[in-house]
């Protein structure tokens, strides 16, 4: 498995555990869990962006890793 593939792989699964915590933050009852709930949606949306950004540079500086 490439650097690529694997990043693109992370990506993916974080794109489903930030679905994940929306479900959870909009079915929570409790003020406490549902904000708990929903800085770790926050958190893991900064940390999407980042890798978003970090693959963008990755396809720059080596072209045969770019997505199709």
């Amino acid at each position: 498995m490439t650097v690529a593939s694997k990043v693109n792989q992370t990506l993916a699964s974080l794109k489903g555990i930030k679905s994940t915590l929306k479900i959870y933050s909009i079915q929570e009852q409790k003020k406490e869990a549902k904000d708990i709930y929903e800085e770790s949606l926050l958190e893991t949306k900064e940390i999407i962006e980042d890798l978003e950004n970090r693959i963008k540079v990755l396809e720059l500086q080596e072209p045969q890793y770019k997505s199709n």
